[in-house]
């Protein structure tokens, strides 16, 4: 338990800290960029973040609920392919032959096709019929396999989310967030299958029996076009009350990115928008130099009552300049320490944060040592070195 005098010292510290982080940086972005505007995208939530990190570039009402329509097949497809296997054949119920609102494949009862097969249908061209079977392939039926679908979200860190079914179909307890949507998107990725298909453009979709097949064409059009360098995914999902949704991803050179959009108004505009500025516009960017003093906490029985904090290293990020203003610090102390403090020794760490999204966590050391404020304590510390 930390004591009443302790708690306060703490939030001092975090107050003087954001001070000058804020401070450093509109320094910074004056000087590297002056006049720089802030990036706006005309959508009501979106997020970008890097594919390997994590780390969020962007992010505007990303942690409020909107339903996510046909992005929702993402986290089908990932249930799909790790409880499954892409040669199961699939005998089509008359659940998923009934499904006719929106995209379809043209699935009909009897039909018998393979796992691999619905999963091309699902994400290259949206159908909704082919998530039923899916489901109730993998999870014996619908339901059990939405169960599973929300399990996977928590597990996945994606707390905000929660699925009503397979597909996107409006439903008041079918939602989640631009944020859960880039986590979900990060893990499909790594996928080498899903990876594969939601970069494909055009393929075919082939049955077992009746032996037929169909050509199908990716809806995500910038897929097809020369509008962003390097695209390279992920799905697209418009209803009435969802708006126009897409998750785009790009990659150049050995970065990618994950742009998500929700009800925008051109959502391939947008899309794009957040991929060129992530791209043009994010570089490292020392936030805090190393033996800087970033703030003092007060210190039990020592010569000194305080000890400087800093850290041991220059805090680098990957973050573009007019974002730098809006970053956040907050410390997270152990306790009140007490003498003797060694020089160097962790006290706690400095979480760097920007729009409520964790950048990077670094340890803080004592800017310089403390002995013990008693002669005889002060004699064995000594000794003790």
């Amino acid at each position: 338990m930390h004591s009443s005098s302790v708690f306060n010292g703490v939030l001092k510290i975090c107050l003087a800290v954001t001070f000058f982080v804020v401070f450093f940086n509109y320094t910074a972005a004056d000087a590297l960029s002056a006049g720089t505007e802030q990036l706006d995208i005309n959508a009501r939530a979106g997020i970008l973040l890097d594919a390997e990190t994590g780390q969020v570039y962007y992010a505007k009402d990303a942690d409020k609920s909107r339903p996510p329509a046909s992005l929702t097949k993402l986290m089908t497809a990932i249930l799909a392919v790790e409880n499954g296997k892409l040669d199961d054949v699939v005998t089509v119920t008359g659940r998923a032959a009934s499904v006719s609102v929106g995209s379809t494949i043209g699935l009909n009862k009897g039909d018998r096709i393979t796992l691999e097969n619905l999963l091309k249908a699902a994400l290259v061209t949206s159908a909704n019929d082919s998530t039923v079977a899916i489901a109730e392939h993998i999870g014996g039926n619908h339901d059990s396999f939405v169960y599973q679908m929300n399990r996977k979200a928590v597990l996945l860190g994606a707390e905000d989310t929660r699925f009503a079914n397979t597909n996107g179909y409006h439903d008041p307890q079918h939602y989640t967030t631009a944020y859960d949507l880039g986590l979900i998107t990060r893990y499909a990725l790594q996928n080498n299958f899903i990876n594969e298909l939601v970069s494909t453009r055009e393929t075919v979709v082939r049955w077992v029996e009746p032996e037929k097949e169909r050509e199908v064409r990716n809806t995500n059009r910038l897929l097809h076009e020369d509008e962003v360098d390097g695209i390279d995914g992920v799905k697209t999902g418009s209803t009435a009350r969802a708006g126009n949704c897409l998750i785009a991803s790009a990659t150049r050179g050995d970065k990618r990115l994950i742009a998500v959009v929700l009800h925008a108004g051109n959502r391939y505009r947008e899309a794009a928008k957040l991929l060129d500025y992530g791209f043009s516009e994010v570089h490292p960017v020392t936030i805090f130099p190393a033996g800087k003093e970033m703030a003092e906490i007060k210190v039990k029985g020592g010569v000194y009552e305080t000890v400087p904090l800093t850290v041991a290293n220059p805090v680098r990020v990957e973050i573009a300049r007019d974002q730098q203003p809006n970053i956040k610090l907050d410390v997270l102390m152990h306790s009140e320490p007490a003498a003797p403090v060694r020089e160097g020794q962790l006290l706690g760490h400095a979480v760097f944060t920007i729009n409520g999204y964790r950048l990077i966590k670094v340890p803080l050391v004592a800017a310089r040592e403390v002995p013990p404020a008693s002669l005889f304590s002060r004699m064995i510390y000594w000794f003790s070195k």
